[in-house]
């Protein structure tokens, strides 16, 4: 198992492909522009279950918030509730990360994620864009995945929706690939939502 603080450098020096950076330039603008002149920025992750992509897009955005030592809120959602898989949580167990489970025996679970004991944890479960732990107001809605951004038009509440939608590794699961696939795609959305946040962290660029 790997330990994602010996991890953050190298994803930090990891490259961006130019067609990605395209993508990923609203969100650090929309970033910049809330840390300038709010001091706070809400980033609200969505997906159609809520389980995968949206998951990976929070914890490693929340990480990177912490490294960066900047004030953002990160959170997820989807426009079903299902569950966080248990497949997502294996991968990020296998960067290192600890997790506790609140509610094991349940439907769906609720994670608590942190890299070191001592910081506050990520708290994971499947629920609505809607649910009360999302903000209401003034936060920008990112759409991780194709059909949530086609059939979703309108998220309340939302200043702002960003998709950076990633290719879902569900239609890996239970063959051979399915540990590469999934940690394939949680490092390319770590590594990506570490740039995002290096290349918007006003502080650190002024």
């Amino acid at each position: 198992m790997l330990h994602v603080k010996d991890l953050i450098q190298d994803i930090v020096n990891t490259k961006v492909s130019n067609e990605r950076k395209q993508i990923l330039t609203p969100l650090i603008d929309y970033i910049k522009e809330s840390q300038k002149t709010k001091g706070l920025t809400s980033l609200n992750f969505i997906c159609t279950h809520n389980s995968r992509r949206s998951q990976f897009s929070q914890v490693w955005a929340h990480l990177a918030a912490s490294h960066f030592n900047m004030n953002i809120e990160c959170h997820s959602a989807g426009v079903e509730v299902t569950a966080c898989n248990e497949r997502t949580i294996a991968s990020l167990k296998r960067f290192g990360l600890l997790i506790n489970i609140k509610n094991a025996d349940g439907n769906n679970p609720v994670y608590e994620i942190t890299y070191q004991n001592d910081l506050p944890p990520v708290v994971c479960f499947s629920k609505l864009y809607n649910d009360s732990s999302c903000p209401s107001e003034d936060f920008a809605a990112i759409m991780t995945c194709a059909h949530a951004d086609k059939n979703c038009p309108v998220i309340p509440g939302a200043n702002s929706r960003i998709p950076i939608r990633y290719e879902d590794p569900k239609k890996h699961d239970d063959t051979r690939l399915e540990e590469i696939m999934y940690d394939e795609r949680s490092l390319q959305i770590a590594t990506e939502m570490f740039y995002v946040f290096n290349k918007a962290n006003v502080k650190q660029n002024h």
